[in-house]
Parts: structure tokens; sequence; C-alpha cells
């Protein structure tokens, strides 16, 4: 039976167990890159990707305070809290591309697929550190709110690339350097050296997010700042956090002008 986009992209939401999880998103990208799937979009992406029994997922106010990461058990509860993130972020990333692949040209899924295989990267890294530590994913409580964002964008490709790669994956850009330089400051190479490698490819996926929001802004003749800021309105629930890597959102694309004048102090908070 030939393999499809939408059918790959949905099996990795279907995918339960994290181990699982990181292989059907290896397996998705790998037959995308060597041509083993029809670019067609048969089936439809599940409201809800399959979850394992652990983490305990909470809301936000609920969850434990982790500290500043000076203590081990401080670094082992923020290595797992990014483990998470990265977790959800697979899915996020296979979600786009079943959910509205169609809508875009060939290149559309070249992009995601390659994100979607690197979040797997970056999460099969962070769960072996924290292992290496004597911990493990879903040790821990985790944050549940990290889906709401797909719901709500679920029936609009431009809100989801706003919020998602624009907002979401770019306040990492924001944060992830001084989270670097608290793991090197305590002798935690190892983690930096990790947290180096997804800051990098974090850059490319803010980049891939920007590209294609601005190229369906310019299909619809209107101005992507603007759109941007109204999509937020309409389907973002936080604010937009200063202080920003400006540097790095640069080089994604991801100019001043898009969120200068939405910045407010005590935002958003990943």
């Amino acid at each position: 039976m030939t393999r499809t986009v939408a059918g790959a992209a949905r099996a990795v939401l279907a995918a339960a167990d994290p181990l699982a999880k990181v292989a059907a998103a290896r397996q998705a990208a790998r037959d995308w890159r060597l041509g083993r799937l029809d670019f067609a979009f048969d089936v439809a992406m599940p409201d809800e990707p399959a979850r394992p029994d652990a983490p305990e997922l909470l809301p936000p106010n609920r969850m434990p305070k982790r500290g500043k990461g000076g203590s081990e058990r401080g670094r082992v509860a923020l290595i797992h809290a990014l483990a998470h993130i990265e977790f959800v972020a697979i899915d996020l990333a296979f979600d786009l591309v079943g959910r509205f692949g169609a809508q875009f040209p060939r290149a559309f899924t070249d992009d995601w697929m390659k994100v979607g295989a690197d979040e797997a990267m970056h999460f099969a890294l962070l769960d072996r550190r924290l292992k290496q530590l004597g911990s493990h994913y879903g040790a821990m409580p985790a944050h549940a709110g990290l889906w709401e964002a797909a719901v709500a964008t679920s029936g609009d490709a431009a809100a989801r690339l706003a919020v998602v790669p624009m907002v979401l994956e770019a306040r990492g850009l924001d944060v992830t350097p001084a989270t670097i330089e608290r793991f090197a400051a305590v002798g935690d190479d190892a983690t930096a050296a990790i947290l180096r490698r997804i800051f990098r490819d974090e850059i490319v996926h803010v980049a891939a997010g920007t590209r294609w929001f601005e190229s369906l802004c310019a299909a619809r003749r209107i101005d992507s700042r603007v759109e941007w800021r109204a999509l937020l309105d309409r389907y973002f629930r936080g604010t937009v956090k200063p202080p920003f890597n400006d540097s790095a959102r640069e080089t994604a694309g991801l100019t001043r002008d898009y969120y200068e004048s939405l910045a407010v102090p005590g935002g958003i908070s990943l």
C-alpha cells in the first residue's frame, strides 16, 4: 500500500510512546526525502495527538516551581521541561504538514518534514541527557497547555504559522542563550552543548515559519505585519514578552517591525 504525506504525518501523531514517536518522525522525514511518500493528503489529522501515560500533564498554574537550575535537581527539572517542549514540537511540525500541506507547494513539506525530524532529534538528545542524570522523560509533571495553540489555529494555516513558529518558537530564541549560560556556569557542558544545537536549529525553524507566512500574505496581497498582529489578536491568548534576541530573530527574518509595537512587560512564558 502506497504511503502518503498525510498518512506518514498521522502515524507520528498516533504514536504515544516517546521512542515510537521519535522513530515515526524519523521514518516519515526519511521516506519523504527518499521519494517514498506520495504528495497526497488523503487522511485527516486527529484533534489531539496520542500521549504516553507519563508525564502527568498539568495546567500552568499547577506546575511546580523549577528554581534557577543551580542544583542538579533543578537542572534535571529544567531539562525535563525542555524535553516536553520538544516532544510536543514533534507533533506540531507533523500536524502542520498533514493538516495544511495541500495548501502549499512541495517545498513546504520539505521544510516541515525536516523541522519534525529536528524536533525528534532534540527530544532524543534531551531524553538521553535525563537518563545520564538518573531521570527520564515522564518522571515529572509537564505543561498541559502547549497543544492549545494547535487547537486554536487548526482551521487557519496563516494563524498556525503566525502563532507557533513566529511566537512560541521565537520565544525560544530569546530565552535559550541565558539557559545555555546557566548550565555552562555550573559545569554542565553536555547540556549546554545540546541547547546550542537546538538554538541553531530553531533559528532555521522560525525562518521557515516566517518565510511561509510571508508567502501566504504575498499571495493574498496583504501586509504580513498587519496580518500577523491581527491573527495574534484573534488566536493567541498571551502577550509578546521582551526582552528579545533581536539578532537571532533578524537572522530568522522575524524583524523588529513585526513584534516591537506588541511587546508588553510580563507577557508570555513558555
